[in-house]
């Protein structure tokens, strides 16, 4: 019995090890994931809580390859930090961006910055909370000023995205912006193409809209509308109510 036991340490430690991860908090049992007796089939709510461990394991594996990640040497020579993302594991709603900017390059979260806060504000006309969704971005690193992502960097950085929805499993997908919505779903079509539909990414359902950015007041507050428009379309989808009022703004 020892010996898969000893297998599946020996694995454990060698795939943290390789994602960067030297050192983890000591507990009083076995590592989330690692159980020496695994839960009674009659008891799916222990199964539960060992899969979610399982899973956030995985996630803060994943996070560590993307720390010491230089496929593209020009974004890991100039970024502060990765910018990984933010939320609980089976959020009912993702939204996906296109890449961190300069606030989000130095606190290491997506989305705190100017567009962060107007995506919040969406949110919350939503009537959910920032909490209860999960965001992050096509790719993982700043472009030097801001500029555009290129097609190579999104691709170079596709894995990891792939890999993290399949850990966090969304029910519903929100592609922020033409770059976001073009990489996420192979598409090259104008964003007043890809809006006013759902598409499929692995099963899941995907709403396209404009990237909160693009409404700010310097460049283009009018589409506000439209971008209520996709999210009302959107919490239709989901089941939940939609609001009366609330723009977003």
């Amino acid at each position: 019995m020892l010996d898969p036991i000893r297998r599946q340490l020996q694995q454990r430690l060698e795939s943290l090890r390789s994602a960067g991860i030297e050192y983890l908090p000591r507990t009083e049992g076995p590592p989330p994931g690692l159980s020496l007796n695994a839960p009674a089939a009659s008891d799916p709510s222990a199964a539960r809580v060992e899969e979610d461990g399982t899973r956030r394991t995985e996630l803060q594996v994943l996070a560590g390859e993307v720390r010491q990640c230089k496929r593209c040497p020009e974004l890991a020579s100039t970024r502060t930090q990765t910018v990984f993302g933010v939320g609980p594991l089976d959020p009912d709603l993702c939204f996906i961006g296109e890449a961190p900017g300069a606030d989000e390059d130095r606190q290491g979260e997506p989305f705190v910055g100017a567009a962060g806060q107007l995506l919040n504000r969406i949110i919350a006309a939503m009537g959910l909370t920032r909490e209860e969704v999960y965001i992050c971005n096509t790719l993982r690193c700043r472009p030097p000023g801001n500029r555009v992502p290129k097609p190579e960097e999104c691709a170079n950085c596709r894995e990891y995205l792939d890999r993290q929805l399949a850990i966090i499993r969304p029910k519903f997908i929100c592609a922020l912006g033409v770059p976001a919505s073009q990489s996420l779903l192979g598409l090259t079509l104008s964003m007043a193409k890809m809006r006013g539909q759902f598409y499929s990414y692995k099963g899941i359902p995907v709403i396209c809209t404009y990237h909160p950015a693009s409404l700010l007041p310097s460049r283009s507050p009018e589409k506000k509308k439209e971008v209520w428009d996709d999210m009302k379309m959107l919490l239709a989808k989901m089941g939940r109510p939609v609001p009366t009022s609330g723009k977003g703004s």
